[in-house]
């Protein structure tokens, strides 16, 4: 699909990149076209208005083209019409030589004549002409085409070669742009992916005990059903029922649907509410909690959202914290934002992993069904963090590891 979608992108900038540099090459040449033409009737208008006059008297009928002066070969020449269709033609001056009374000069003449217009070009002699009545006879000046249409054929052989260039340049622009564009698609189509694997890997384990103990009482009499299949079936149920809801909240994030109720709530309430909380569980565990929250700590937010981050980040240091080691919690105030820390000693996390921390279904250790949970905890937190206009990161070295919470404070 990435793939499909790339070449589509390239494609279409191909498709617009072909249609400007068309577009561009047609004008600039039309242009110069249109230009070389009127420098050509110019000279034929100046060569036409001249009276006829012998080699020495003739005058500077040159054109600028760019910077240079560029002299074209041109010859005119008076026609009085005769009876039945009959015309008598003297060549009157111009740059050819031997021209009179050639077969050449005929063919020209009536070229030029059966067209029956004021001025036009003769192309089998590469000709431009103009045609002017004086009474009793015809005059008609040429002059030659052949240096304007092979600097047509040069310009257009430049700009071709220009032209091409420019498209195998935009070309590699193209490609490198549709990676780079579809590099966020491609991640997040990767994501998806590992996240059905993953809660299907989730879903899979308290599905099969469902199955295999609802089997187990339906196999077995009524009389001699064990209490503890049903507690099994409940357990796993209600596991199935906080996954489904931790994915719910997650989808919820990802489609920027905005749930959180911000009103002006005390954080150091808040935090000390769930210290307290967990002071029992982080006994109970060996994992001694000490916290230091500072008052007067108002922010808008979600007092219930707010709550379930703070438990998220509580819960997962006296998870994965080193047995014996003391949890602490921090929350500092300073002149423009809230800052909680919850950090936990043990050994430190990679520092390319901590990144991945706040991917969906994952754990640094890799110890997948090792810890309650699902490894969706803090994806939900850095979900929460955001909804508030805050951050969520991790830092971790030899000491401790880190899990640091900002947010604005209400002003």
């Amino acid at each position: 699909m990435i793939r499909r979608l790339r070449l589509k992108f390239v494609a279409v900038c191909m498709a617009l990149v072909t249609a400007v540099l068309a577009a561009v090459l047609g004008a600039v040449l039309g242009a110069v076209r249109e230009n070389i033409s009127d420098l050509s009737g110019q000279v034929l208008q100046r060569v036409i208005q001249e009276e006829p006059f012998g080699r020495e008297g003739r005058p500077d009928l040159g054109i600028r083209i760019g910077g240079d002066r560029v002299q074209l070969p041109y010859f005119t020449v008076n026609i009085w019409p005769g009876r039945a269709g009959t015309y008598t033609a003297y060549v009157t001056g111009g740059t050819y030589a031997n021209l009179e009374d050639t077969a050449e000069l005929t063919a020209i003449l009536e070229d030029c004549l059966e067209q029956n217009q004021p001025e036009g070009t003769v192309k089998d002699y590469r000709l431009r002409y103009l045609r002017q009545e004086r009474g009793l006879y015809w005059r008609l000046a040429f002059v030659d085409m052949s240096m304007e249409q092979a600097m047509l054929r040069e310009m257009m052989r430049s700009y071709l070669n220009i032209a091409a260039a420019a498209f195998l340049l935009l070309l590699g622009v193209s490609i490198i742009l549709a990676r780079w564009a579809t590099r966020p698609v491609e991640r997040a189509w990767r994501q998806q992916r590992q996240f059905l694997s993953d809660a299907s890997h989730e879903l899979k384990t308290p599905l099969t005990v469902i199955l295999s103990n609802a089997a187990l009482l339906e196999a077995a009499p009524l009389e001699e059903r064990p209490a503890r299949w049903t507690d099994n079936i409940c357990s796993e149920a209600q596991r199935m029922k906080s996954l489904v809801e931790e994915m719910l909240t997650l989808a919820r994030a990802d489609n920027m649907t905005h749930t959180a109720v911000l009103t002006e709530i005390s954080l150091s309430d808040i935090a000390a509410g769930c210290a307290l909380a967990f002071e029992p569980v982080a006994f109970e565990a060996g994992k001694p909690l000490e916290y230091e929250v500072a008052e007067g700590t108002d922010v808008l937010g979600d007092g219930d959202k707010l709550r379930q981050l703070i438990s998220i980040l509580l819960d997962n240091a006296i998870k994965y914290g080193a047995a014996g080691g003391a949890v602490s919690m921090t929350l500092q105030k300073t002149d423009r934002q809230a800052k909680l820390t919850v950090s936990n000693p043990g050994p430190p996390i990679p520092q390319a992993q901590l990144p991945r921390l706040f991917e969906r279904f994952y754990r640094a250790d890799g110890s997948r069904g090792e810890q309650s949970g699902f490894g969706l905890g803090l994806p939900i937190g850095a979900a929460i963090a955001a909804e508030h206009k805050g951050t969520l990161k991790a830092e971790s070295d030899a000491a401790s590891t880190r899990f640091i919470f900002t947010m604005p404070l209400k002003r």
